[in-house]
């Protein structure tokens, strides 16, 4: 009886110990201190990294001068003012319009927004490199960051000193925003590619940074500031045609000069380069950006 009453015991010793078991088996982990789970989507977070980028360079580039913001507007109209100026010398008006002032706005803006993105995009990896070493920060970031705040601080340039120009001066021009929104994005979006292809260029070939500028120079020329496609020689359009900025420029006039139709103009040409310079900048920087940093 007795050794019928321990086994018994025992079996409901063992019965226990296993519910014991288990019910250790089901309990949750405690979280280990630090290690507190995220529950924010991974796109949120790196909306917080650009934004966090943009606001540091928004504070090292304007936060730091003088007058800040005040030169993205000066300097453009410093430059409109003294081409219209110098220009309304040589001949007695521009190829459209009566305005020397506007039509050299709308030619020199749309250049200065390409130029500019081209030229912060190919630094943005050397700029901001010192924060690439925390695990959240790519090198994508730091180009988004960069297009997104210089497109914007451009844009609202262009749109201050347009307005100006029309409240200040007779113009006789009537404004068709689809086009100029068209031809700003074509050459914003040329800025980034170039901008992305120097930067990988620069980090490979570190000569490419002094070798550019010098091979950019006649764009200047070249772009539509100065003059109209269709004033051009048949061989000289032959040439420039290849040109995107020059599409970039006149889609933008078209929006100012309702009698003026550029009809050589090609959104798809112009478009379409963009974005085989920014795809292939990008699979090359995703496979060697860290070679670009060590530069």
């Amino acid at each position: 009886m007795n050794s019928r009453a321990q086994v018994g015991g025992g079996t409901a010793g063992g019965a226990a110990g296993g519910g014991g078991a288990g019910a250790t088996l089901a309990a949750p982990t405690p979280e280990k201190p630090g290690r507190a789970v995220s529950l924010k989507p991974p796109r949120l977070k790196d909306l917080r990294v650009v934004i966090a980028l943009i606001l540091r360079e928004m504070s090292s580039t304007y936060g730091r001068q003088p007058g800040g913001y005040i030169w993205a507007v000066l300097s453009p109209l410093g430059a409109i003012l003294i081409l219209s100026f110098a220009f309304s010398f040589v001949v007695r008006t521009p190829s459209l319009g009566t305005s020397f002032i506007l039509f050299y706005a709308t030619g020199y803006l749309p250049f200065s927004l390409y130029a500019d993105l081209a030229q912060k995009i190919a630094l943005s990896l050397h700029y901001s490199s010192a924060l690439m070493a925390y695990p959240g920060v790519t090198w994508l970031h730091a180009v988004i960051a960069r297009f997104v705040l210089n497109t914007l601080t451009l844009i609202t340039v262009f749109c201050i000193v347009i307005i100006g120009i029309t409240l200040s001066v007779e113009t006789r021009s009537v404004l068709d925003i689809g086009p100029v929104l068209e031809g700003l994005a074509l050459v914003a979006l040329t800025g980034l590619g170039v901008g992305m292809m120097n930067c990988l260029l620069i980090g490979l070939f570190p000569v490419w940074y002094r070798l550019w500028p010098i091979l950019a120079r006649p764009l200047f020329l070249i772009s539509g500031i100065f003059f109209v496609y269709e004033d051009l020689p048949v061989f000289a359009q032959n040439i420039l045609w290849w040109n995107p900025l020059l599409h970039g420029t006149a889609l933008v006039r078209t929006g100012f000069y309702s009698t003026y139709h550029a009809s050589f103009v090609s959104p798809v040409y112009g478009f379409g380069l963009a974005l085989v310079l920014i795809a292939g900048a990008m699979l090359f920087l995703r496979r060697g950006f860290r070679t670009v940093l060590e530069q």
